[in-house]
């Protein structure tokens, strides 16, 4: 049976509607534990952790978590104590959802930051700025007397 015209195939890169709830649901989940202090973790009791996203697999079997320690430091050590976590921080979950399996975690470092301020650096680099100012000038000679539409 084929797809109908304006369905969109089922990929990696979309996810369902189930996927995304479930992942939201996770998401607070976790963020109330966390806020709580439920984990004894050295690591983690002085460090505050933001979760940015989850992402559910489409079986709603595995959860990749994607986490920033505030400040960005001691990343490598939160992920790795928030790993020994996880079958904690399941269990905690499968309290709070109604589902038949819930899904394995999997922490993850999320690095859209990092990628945001490397992007952020390159736009207001010289070489850039130069590139843009050439362009507005460009664009004001071709709008100015005798380089547009006018008479």
């Amino acid at each position: 049976m084929g797809r109908s015209k304006g369905q969109a195939p089922r990929s990696g890169h979309q996810r369902t509607q189930r996927q995304l709830r479930v992942g939201e649901v996770i998401r607070h989940a976790l963020v109330d534990s966390l806020g709580r202090g439920d984990l004894r973790d050295p690591v983690l009791i002085a460090v505050s952790v933001t979760i940015t996203e989850v992402r559910v697999s489409p079986d709603l079997r595995n959860a990749a978590v994607f986490i920033m320690p505030l400040g960005g430091e001691q990343i490598d050590e939160v992920v790795e104590a928030l790993g020994r976590a996880a079958p904690f921080l399941r269990h905690l979950i499968s309290q709070s959802m109604t589902m038949k399996y819930v899904p394995a975690l999997t922490f993850v470092a999320d690095t859209a930051f990092d990628q945001s301020s490397k992007i952020d650096h390159l736009l207001r680099s010289p070489e850039v700025a130069q590139d843009l100012a050439n362009e507005d000038q460009t664009d004001h000679d071709e709008s100015g007397p005798g380089g547009g539409n006018g008479p």
